[in-house]
């Protein structure tokens, strides 16, 4: 997971790798979806990032996210090779309401999403999961630690978001690659339990 450069070796998939799972990465604007890819990502990946316009600061909501200059318009895409055998494809969709119409071909042949939170914003992750389980996915949520020093308990946020007992939380930091694989293998663990 280390390896980012642009060498022809990391840029195509190995043959041996038989199967790839197409994974979504969702959550409401600005809660780090974008970081989280690029994090995770073998390959160096797409972004549509576009800087935020004044029009754009009078409908996007910068509470929680003063300093954000640059916003997602179409989506995120990364590779991870989990194994010689296994490939998983991340997709991270827009996370303003105006462009959820991108979700129903996002959504299209995922085996789930990961599901990140801003835990001083959880109001806003309710439209978010709305659409995960109006597209039937399973997922898993990961509670982006923007502020480490403002942890919420792990039982209070299921309560908080009305989660099955099922659905796995995990606490991340979309900025290191440990914490956010760790994420990403506990969704990955989750769709396993289910597929069997």
């Amino acid at each position: 997971m280390d390896s980012k450069s642009d060498s022809a070796e990391s840029i195509y998939v190995p043959d041996a790798v038989q199967r790839a799972a197409k994974i979504l990465v969702v959550g409401h604007f600005a809660v780090g979806k974008t970081t989280l890819i690029g994090t995770l990502s073998e390959i160096t990946p797409l972004r549509t990032e576009e800087r935020m316009t004044q029009a754009a600061a009078q409908v996007d909501d910068l509470r929680g996210a003063p300093d954000k200059t640059t916003t997602t318009v179409a989506l995120d895409f990364g590779r991870l090779t989990l194994s010689d055998e296994l490939v998983l494809y991340l997709f991270g969709t827009p996370g303003q309401q105006r462009f959820v119409e991108l979700w129903e071909d996002m959504a299209r042949g995922s085996l789930g999403a990961l599901l990140l939170v801003d835990p001083a914003r959880l109001a806003d992750t309710f439209p978010v999961i709305d659409l995960v389980e109006t597209y039937g996915l399973e997922y898993a949520v990961a509670v982006n630690s923007f502020d480490p020093y403002s942890q919420h308990a792990e039982d209070e946020l299921r309560e908080a978001l009305d989660l099955l007992p099922d659905t796995p939380v995990v606490f991340c930091d979309a900025r290191d690659q440990k914490s956010s694989a760790h994420a990403l293998i506990t969704l990955v663990r989750h769709l396993l339990t289910h597929a069997t």
